[in-house]
């Protein structure tokens, strides 16, 4: 059962942060475990089964990260993370190019949302040429969500325009890669059991847009074909 990080999940993370070396860690792995990794894992089994009692047709697995890097990408950066993450994803090899749910902690935040770890050019495409046909579909929920007032859209938008939409889609049209999120400071609401039912219903409420971009995500995925 979760029953919140603690001071010291923070400080292992400003540790590892100041600290990314092999003697480092091995000094203060148990810090990891029991402070970072394994809440993170109890936090998602936990969100993971309320979330899917409410949408168990979503079909939906739970994944929780390691803190070690994939020693062919560390682009100059040390072998551990200094943040942890979780996702409720597809079980299969096209996951990244497919929308998830996702949580991370970081030293200096939490955030959680839905959407994309890599939607690729022809998944944002298939997003633009939705927008252009039938914009209200996506009006409605950016109405929603604004009325909601937790979440925003994020992602990256393209130097050049992708051309023009309604003025409530600009900060959505000419993105390339996108997410609806919520970021927060690293507060005491980490350190609660109560983080489990924000997330729960935080989920619950971005279900309507993780079929919107499941939805134009297929038709990304045709593409490539």
């Amino acid at each position: 059962m979760f029953t919140g990080y603690s001071e010291k999940t923070i400080d292992f993370m400003w540790g590892i942060r100041f600290n990314n070396n092999r003697d480092w860690f091995t000094a203060h792995k148990e810090e990891y475990l029991q402070h970072l990794y394994q809440p993170t894992m109890a936090l998602g089994q936990e969100v993971y089964e309320k979330f899917m009692d409410k949408f168990p047709q979503l079909g939906l697995n739970l994944h929780v990260c390691r803190i070690y890097r994939d020693a062919r990408r560390l682009h100059g950066q040390g072998p551990y993370k200094d943040h942890l993450w979780l996702t409720i994803r597809p079980d299969n090899d096209i996951w990244s190019q497919q929308p998830v749910f996702w949580f991370e902690i970081t030293p200096e935040e939490w955030s959680y949302g839905v959407g994309f770890w890599n939607a690729g050019a022809q998944t944002m495409a298939a997003m633009r040429r939705d927008m252009d046909k039938d914009p209200k579909r996506l009006e409605k929920l950016v109405r929603r969500m604004q009325k909601d007032g937790r979440f925003s859209v994020q992602g990256t938008d393209y130097a050049r325009k992708k051309g023009e939409t309604t003025k409530l889609l600009a900060d959505w049209y000419n993105k390339k890669d996108i997410s609806v999120g919520r970021y927060s400071p690293a507060d005491e609401t980490l350190f609660t059991p109560e983080l489990v039912d924000i997330l729960v219903d935080g989920y619950a409420f971005l279900e309507p847009y993780y079929q919107y971009f499941k939805s134009f995500s297929k038709a990304g995925l045709e593409d490539l074909k």
